[in-house]
């Protein structure tokens, strides 16, 4: 892994924890752990160096004030994102912009603050959805989100090329963390007959491989992009979602 100083985001719990947990395991010498929730990121505990920045990624200042803490930077993982649901009709426009907000704004600034550090170059994985790809009722917001996200992702692999920096993507579909919390009907179905039948029946009925993915796996996927081995791709969305789009 030649990625050895690492921002990572939304890192308190799901994917970015996961993520930080191994990227720690192989070998990365210090992490940059950001997250809005500054107990959470606390209890955080890594077998290297880390630096936890509590703050909101959508706050340019936040960025601002963290410049330092992110010099000498040699990778970023964009991974801080909010879920939410309701059909286009009856979705307020504060809602529309709380998710485009963390989603979209925050992976903005997150990938300007990292592209700025990197200037040794670097390679940078943003967490985008299989909602960015496949239309579904009810998903509006958040599909837009990582629909923008994924194309800011191959902009930005254009622009970061001549200074050595490769920038892709990964799409998962259903993923067992706790962003389906927030979402009204996971939650009646966990009430109803516990999380771990919940998510054996969503990923029954959408993913053709019938099941959902462990944080670890997408973490270990995110490490691979990070990677040597991947050291020729970027502009690329990695599709990670069980044959849901297909």
């Amino acid at each position: 892994m030649p990625c050895r100083h690492i921002l990572v985001t939304g890192a308190a719990s799901g994917i970015g924890l996961a993520t930080a947990q191994h990227l720690a395991a192989a070998g990365a010498e210090r992490l940059v752990l950001v997250d809005v929730d500054a107990a959470a990121l606390a209890r955080v505990a890594l077998p290297c160096p880390i630096r936890a920045l509590a703050g909101d990624v959508a706050d340019e200042h936040f960025w601002d004030e963290a410049a330092a803490d992110l010099a000498g930077i040699d990778g970023a993982v964009v991974n801080a994102g909010v879920a939410g649901a309701g059909p286009i009709a009856d979705l307020s426009f504060a809602e529309w912009r709380r998710i485009l907000g963390v989603n979209l704004d925050g992976a903005f600034l997150t990938l300007r603050a990292a592209m700025h550090a990197m200037t040794g170059g670097g390679a940078i994985v943003a967490t985008a959805s299989a909602a960015g790809i496949k239309a579904e009722a009810g998903v509006a917001a958040y599909g837009a989100s990582k629909a923008a996200l994924i194309h800011l992702v191959k902009v930005a692999a254009k622009e970061g090329a001549a200074n050595r920096i490769r920038v892709n993507a990964i799409a998962p579909a259903g993923v067992e963390t706790p962003v389906w919390d927030a979402i009204p009907m996971f939650a009646e179905r966990v009430a109803a007959i516990g999380r771990d039948a919940a998510f054996a029946e969503l990923a029954a009925l959408a993913t053709p491989l019938g099941r959902y993915a462990k944080a670890e796996e997408i973490a270990a996927q995110i490490g691979f992009l990070l990677s040597d081995a991947a050291a020729l791709i970027t502009g690329a969305c990695l599709v990670s979602d069980g044959g849901y789009t297909l």
